[in-house]
């Protein structure tokens, strides 16, 4: 079985710090060590994968490498109790599409603690709509909903026309909440309105610029995707008592701000870390996903492209122009 032949997108260093993506035939004896053989159904494309796609080095240190953060299959071979031949698994997260290879190939071999059972209530495919990016939103509403009720007012999402402020937008509308959506996308107004966005602002009118370290309260919370200054500013628009939740740094990873929204309102900020989330927190949450919390326009979120269609798509993401989710189908 060892000598299986499998599709996979391969990217190569052809001359220092110049990379080539190109899909390639690969055999099972190329995989890592693990306990889990999964052949991948899907997978979905997230930054962090374009990144590791162009040979960035602070994602993935060694090349040639097969990236892809999210996968979502089958069990083609255990050598733990805790899965069988042919169960349906989501595995997010650890290592996979950083230095172990990942979903970008039609196979995985990984460390069985890294997998999660299919909850019921999902397909494969609409895991993988979700992914990282809808995990990680997952984990945003919970620490919102912990705290605020959809009484409490409105809920800024930033970044939302990328795949966690999307996916946030749909799931706090489906919960009952006002959500204002922030994107640099006109024409992702009506994208977002579908979504259940109650309106939508641009980026320039979610950024302060006058240096105020408190600005008229706005939000009763916040999920914030890009980081920097619109981070900042929507800590200090926050309304007393206000929840802000932060997972992202494509704007910057500075948070020019200082402590007044914390101590004068009593703001809580609450960092998201999907990668390394407990898995009992990670079971929970999949299965909000799956039921309670399903977004009811799934099919409106993503666009699904093949291996050999993930190339421009790599270009799209990095280029700011991704609109929600694409998923990779592997079959």
């Amino acid at each position: 079985m060892n000598h299986t032949e499998f599709k996979a997108l391969v990217i190569e260093e052809s001359s220092p710090n110049a990379f080539t993506r190109t899909v390639k035939t690969k055999t099972l004896n190329d995989l890592p060590k693990g306990d889990l053989l999964i052949r991948v159904n899907h997978s979905s494309l997230n930054y962090k994968d374009a990144l590791s796609a162009s040979g960035n080095r602070g994602v993935t240190r060694n090349f040639p490498h097969t990236p892809g953060i999210d996968a979502a299959g089958v069990v083609e071979q255990s050598d733990t109790k805790a899965f069988n031949k042919g169960d349906q698994v989501i595995v997010t997260s650890y290592d996979l599409g950083m230095n172990t290879s990942g979903g970008f190939g039609q196979y995985i071999r990984v460390p069985s603690q890294w997998a999660v059972r299919l909850p019921s209530g999902l397909s494969l495919k609409e895991s993988m709509i979700y992914g990282t990016a809808g995990f990680t939103a997952g984990m945003s509403v919970s620490a919102i909903v912990e705290a605020l009720t959809p009484d409490r007012g409105e809920i800024l999402v930033t970044g939302a026309s990328g795949g966690v402020g999307s996916l946030s937008v749909a799931i706090l509308a489906k919960l009952g909440f006002d959500v204002v959506a922030v994107t640099g996308k006109p024409k992702a107004a009506d994208f977002l309105k579908k979504l259940g966005a109650s309106r939508t602002i641009t980026r320039e009118e979610a950024t302060d610029t006058t240096g105020k370290p408190v600005l008229k309260g706005q939000w009763a919370g916040v999920i914030d995707t890009v980081g920097g200054e619109m981070l900042a500013t929507a800590i200090k628009s926050t309304r007393p008592w206000g929840v802000v939740t932060c997972c992202g740094n494509v704007a910057s990873p500075d948070l020019p701000i200082n402590v007044f929204p914390f101590i004068l309102r009593g703001v809580k900020l609450v960092g998201i870390d999907s990668q390394n989330c407990p898995m009992e927190l990670r079971y929970a949450i999949w299965n909000r996903l799956a039921n309670a919390w399903k977004c009811d326009r799934l099919q409106d979120l993503y666009r699904e492209v093949s291996l050999e269609g993930l190339d421009a798509e790599i270009g799209r993401i990095l280029g700011g122009k991704q609109q929600g989710r694409v998923v990779v189908n592997l079959d």
